[in-house]
Parts: C-alpha cells; structure tokens; sequence
C-alpha cells in the first residue's frame, strides 16, 4: 500500500474513532431511556442490516468456509454479544467519562491476547506499557489508591476484554473474506443472540422500547446506523488494510473523544485523576502495542551508532 492510499486508512480509521468517542455519551443516553438489553440488540441488528445490504450491493458477499464461519462465529460472540452486553449494563452503573477511559485498554489488551495466541513477542517495553496502563485503569476509580472495584466498572472492563478478543478473530477472518461482510454478519448473528437473551432477562422489554421522546430514537438510529455499522466497518476495513496492531493505535483517541463528549453533551465533570489515568493509558498503550519500538525506539537505535 503506498503512502496515500495508507494516509486515507488512518483518515478512515480517525472518524471511526471520533464517532465511537462520542457514541459512548451516546449509549449513556439510551441506556437511562430504554432497557438496555433490548435496545442493545435492536441497535446492533439494524447497523448488521445496514451493512449486509452494502455488501450485497457492491457484491461482496459470498459463502463462507468452515473456518472462516468459525472465525465469524467468534467474533460475534466477543466483539458483539458479550461486548455489548456489558457495555450497556455497565453504562447504567457507571459515567461515560470511566467507560471511555477503560475502554482505551483495548488496543493493549488485543496486544496480550496477541501474545498468547498469535505468538507476539513480549519485549521489556510492552512490559512496561502493560503495568503503566493497568495503574491508569486503577486511577479510574478515583485517584484514592484503593482497589475497589465498582460493579459498573468490572461489567465495563469485561466489554473491553470481549472486545479485544473480538479483533482477533476479526482479523483472523478478514484474511480471506471482505471487511463488510465479516462486519456485517457478526452484528446481525449477535444481535439476535442479544435479543434472545433479552428476552430471559427483560421480559418487558419490548414494551418499554416505545414511548420515549422522539429525540431518544434519532440518537438510538445515528448510534445504530452511523457509530456502530459505520465505524465499526471502517474500523474492520482498517485492521484488514493496516493490520490490528496499526489499527488498535487510533482506539488511544477513543477516550479523549470521550471525555470531552461527556464534559459537553452529559456535563460530567473530568477530574484530575481522569486527564492522570488517560496519560498513563495512553502512553502504556503507545509502549505495550509495541507502537514506540516499531517507530521511535527502531529509529533511534541507528543514529545513535552513527554519532559513536
């Protein structure tokens, strides 16, 4: 891939990130409207439709192999089922400016999880990013030092484990398949799972998914259609074009999105120890992802033996 067609990837994958920072302010809204578990697999069942259709249209669509189903499959169930199951429950038990926040582990947690399964190599810097961005985790809480895990923040790590496992099966299954189609079935096959599961666990919900005010389902469809299918298409097509390690970088700009979105649409008040926890995220993501050897650290090491 030359320089500018990699220039309109990391442009593509900016706006994705732009759009889940703010759809998390978003999710925050919906969530204290609606029953979070139905509305959940509506939202993803409509964005999975939306990009089936686009796949169909522009013929990528096609059938699948054993592996690659097993691949899809499992995906669904990490990135999608699990994932947004938590995240909506986790979201009526905690702010959107912590969720944010956790949320930024992804990339580092898909750099472990690529460590175990895929045969990464841990070097002593990702060492040092892992520890720096799991202390950040910890200042989530309140700056206090404790270790007390709150429920609504657990329910949000949880998602962001899912979700980490879910890239690795994405990009296990966009090695041979189109980006829209993988993203498009994993969203409808979970959401009907959601939507099962809703059913045990919000018998009324159905019900209770109308009568909101009508501004509560123009944000529920630009959440479905534009946050959820676009972005998360134009992240899969990222990861399938620059590969999950590059693309899991730009997840960094995820929780300042967040955090501001949160400040200006929610009036949430960011604390100290929120901007405190955001840098050692961010820099023990830059570290444990392998982002400053693969460019700062690579660099570096050749001057300096040309200045001895």
């Amino acid at each position: 891939m030359n320089k500018q067609a990699h220039i309109g990837v990391y442009i593509i994958a900016f706006s994705a990130m732009a759009t889940w920072g703010v759809n998390v302010v978003m999710l925050k809204v919906l969530v204290e409207a609606l029953p979070p578990s139905t509305m959940t697999s509506f939202r993803i069942l409509f964005a999975g439709i939306a990009l089936l259709g686009i796949a169909y249209y522009t013929k990528s669509f096609r059938t699948l192999t054993k592996l690659e189903w097993r691949n899809t499959l499992l995906g669904a169930l990490f990135g999608v089922v699990i994932h947004h199951y938590f995240l909506a429950h986790g979201l009526t038990l905690t702010n959107a400016s912590n969720t944010a926040l956790i949320l930024a582990l992804v990339p580092i947690t898909t750099s472990i999880f690529a460590i175990i399964f895929l045969g990464d190599r841990l070097t002593k810097w990702r060492l040092l990013g892992i520890v720096l961005a799991f202390f950040g985790v910890l200042l989530v809480q309140g700056g206090s030092g404790t270790l007390v895990i709150h429920k609504g923040e657990l329910f949000i790590f949880i998602a962001m484990l899912a979700q980490a496992l879910g890239i690795i099966y994405i990009k296990k299954a966009t090695h041979t398949l189109d980006s829209k189609q993988v993203t498009g079935m994993m969203l409808v096959f979970g959401s009907f799972s959601l939507l099962l599961l809703s059913l045990f666990l919000e018998p009324q919900g159905l019900s209770e998914m109308v009568g909101a005010p009508p501004f509560i389902y123009v944000v529920f469809f630009i959440s479905s259609i534009i946050a959820t299918a676009g972005g998360q298409y134009a992240f899969n097509f990222a990861i399938q074009k620059i590969g999950a390690g590059q693309a899991a970088v730009f997840n960094n700009l995820v929780p300042l999105f967040g955090l501001l979105s949160a400040a200006v649409f929610l009036g949430e008040t960011v604390h100290w120890y929120q901007f405190l926890s955001f840098l050692f995220i961010i820099s023990g993501v830059l570290l444990g992802t392998g982002y400053i050897e693969r460019t700062w650290l690579k660099t570096a090491a050749p001057l300096q033996e040309k200045s001895m």
